[in-house]
């Protein structure tokens, strides 16, 4: 294949925590005395961070709500994160097969680094992986390249050797901005629509994990 290393978001990139990050909303939005948040409203909500997406769904700007989101949310949703998590189907194939090829896989993602490694761990594919960059490890989210870029420079790569791959727009921006490839993952919210709306530039658009292992020539 073309890459030296190929590089993943998480959430309905590789893995679905809808449970978990639903209930963690619900959770914290109950505490704040605000409305229930509707599920598909959420959804559509996961990829930017946490704080964000809280103002996305009240309006609500303010550093200190902010802030306590963030904590209400995590003391529910933290937990949730390792027994509700699952793999999409393909992902593990997908690793696998690039370690077996010795092509460096990592991940690029706004959850916390920690939260990342148990749900990896206990999905058995954490040692698939070279790097793990979370949201806690940069001074900038996505799109910011920051983490993606830090990620290429240890292991010695330029930027256009590198494949980025992700659900969303933001990763489709974090991918231009750090001068890498891109492949839109259409596991989450974001259609192959949106993305060209957008104008992101996509090497490929996979439907699935298994699209993308193909796509990629893999065996």
């Amino acid at each position: 294949m073309d890459y030296k290393a190929v590089f993943f978001d998480f959430d309905y990139t590789l893995g679905d925590a809808t449970e978990a990050i639903v209930a963690g909303f619900q959770y914290a939005f109950a505490k704040m005395g605000l409305p229930e948040p509707e599920r598909e409203a959420v959804r559509r909500t996961i990829g930017m961070m946490l704080e964000d997406e809280y103002t996305v769904l009240t309006g609500d700007s303010g550093p200190e709500n902010r802030a306590r989101f963030r904590k209400l949310y995590t003391e529910k949703a933290g937990p949730l994160q390792v027994e509700s998590t699952r793999l999409f189907p393909g992902a593990a194939e997908l690793l696998t097969a690039l370690h077996r090829q010795g092509i460096p896989a990592g991940i690029v993602s706004t959850k916390k680094t920690g939260t990342l490694q148990d749900v990896l761990e206990a999905r058995g594919v954490a040692h698939l992986l070279t790097s793990i960059v979370g949201g806690d490890q940069v001074s900038a989210p996505k799109p910011d390249p920051q983490g993606l870029l830090a990620s290429v420079n240890a292991l010695g790569l330029a930027p256009e050797e590198v494949l980025f791959c992700g659900d969303t727009t933001i990763d489709g921006k974090t991918a231009r901005r750090a001068g890498t490839h891109f492949c839109a993952v259409l596991n989450g919210t974001t259609g192959a629509e949106e993305f060209l709306a957008a104008r992101v530039p996509c090497d490929h658009m996979a439907d699935s994990l298994w699209d993308l292992k193909q796509w990629l020539g893999l065996n």
